[in-house]
């Protein structure tokens, strides 16, 4: 198919590969420079200059900031839905937790912990100003949420977690220190808040686990080969 070929619709048309492609590096202008500077300081004719659009290929694909805004808020939630169900998907542990923490951490510590999360700094910005953008970033934040609540139930399941353990309760507390820790690192400009905050979260999840049954006192070279992969 040529980028002059339809591909997808857009308000009832059809939108060529190439426009497709153009629509994606506006956005991707957008994610970059609202990251940094935020949604309201960001203006149409930033992300026209940096994506290398005229005005009127910006405003073929988006009416107003509005709505490239409502798109990007889709945009940014698939590209951490993505990210996060590569990390979360799969947990079955609590050793799974630490990694997925570590991963966070450190790639928040590369910009020494400024900017935050993607989501929530856009929550901050829109919750109050966009009803619209404010439901679709409570999705993705519940859909991020239950990956999480997912794994713990897939933790208990296999008798890992206690019984009385609240999967959705846990993800939900996990959650509410993973973002006030992304807060409190971009005030600080130091992941250390985050990090505290992500480790207290842990020990509660971690006060659940069921305690290992006791050791036998001798076992045999197969049993150890085994503890030891």
């Amino acid at each position: 198919m040529s980028d002059e070929q339809t591909a997808a619709p857009k308000n009832g048309r059809r939108i060529s590969q190439r426009g497709i492609a153009t629509r994606e590096r506006i956005l991707e202008a957008a994610n970059r420079l609202m990251l940094v500077r935020g949604v309201n300081a960001t203006t149409l004719d930033d992300i026209r200059e940096a994506s290398q659009t005229s005005k009127s290929q910006l405003y073929h694909h988006f009416a107003d900031k509005q709505e490239l805004v409502r798109a990007l808020v889709k945009y940014r939630g698939a590209l951490v839905l993505q990210r996060e169900r590569a990390g979360l998907e799969r947990l079955r542990s609590f050793s799974g937790l630490v990694r997925w923490r570590n991963a966070l951490v450190q790639a928040n510590s590369l910009n020494n912990g400024k900017y935050g999360c993607g989501l929530g700094s856009m929550a901050l910005e829109l919750s109050d100003q966009d009803e619209q953008a404010r439901s679709s970033l409570s999705e993705t934040f519940a859909a991020w949420e239950r990956l999480i609540s997912d794994g713990l139930h897939r933790m208990r399941d296999s008798g890992l977690l206690r019984q009385d353990a609240d999967p959705e309760k846990l993800a939900t507390g996990l959650m509410a220190a993973l973002q006030g820790g992304y807060l409190l690192a971009n005030a600080a400009h130091d992941v250390a808040p985050m990090e505290v905050a992500l480790d207290m979260a842990l020990e509660h999840i971690k006060s659940f686990l069921v305690q290992p049954a006791p050791r036998p006192i001798s076992h045999t070279v197969g049993d150890q080969a085994a503890e030891m992969r």
